[in-house]
């Protein structure tokens, strides 16, 4: 049974390039529309399926001051404009890859940077929202 912390996820953004892995990802369900049809006398519903939709994704993980500091202008000028290539591969207990890797792709929507807290000693972290085109590969 795999554990929430058992996937490699990685993302690269068109123009800036690999940005490696992130430590958590939310988002990405897969959904449909609900379309039906009522026939005549009375007949019961009909459901007709409907198109496919993927809710966006967030992608975060602590940022690297080294390197984020570096790319962080260029992410502010890729939201709305860029693609985003986002890869969840399903890892085992000790590390290995499993077959199941979902590859979502979209355009980004928003970048964040920590925030500021002269009282804090938490992680700060860079998230990442990509709407996402189609469904998962």
């Amino acid at each position: 049974m795999p554990r929430r912390d058992q996937y490699d996820i990685t993302v690269s953004v068109d123009g800036i390039g690999n940005l490696g892995t992130f430590d958590t990802m939310t988002g990405g369900e897969v959904d449909s529309e609900a379309m039906t049809y009522r026939p005549g006398a009375l007949g019961e519903a009909v459901s007709l399926g409907g198109t496919k939709t993927t809710g966006n994704v967030t992608v975060g993980r602590m940022m690297d001051f080294g390197f984020d500091l570096n790319i962080a202008k260029a992410l502010i000028e890729a939201v709305g404009r860029r693609n985003v290539t986002i890869t969840k591969i399903h890892l085992d207990v000790d590390r290995n890859h499993y077959d199941t890797t979902l590859v979502y792709t979209g355009k980004l929507k928003a970048v964040s940077f920590p925030d500021v807290d002269s009282e804090s000693s938490e992680a700060g972290i860079m998230t990442l929202e990509v709407v996402i085109a189609g469904v998962p590969a």
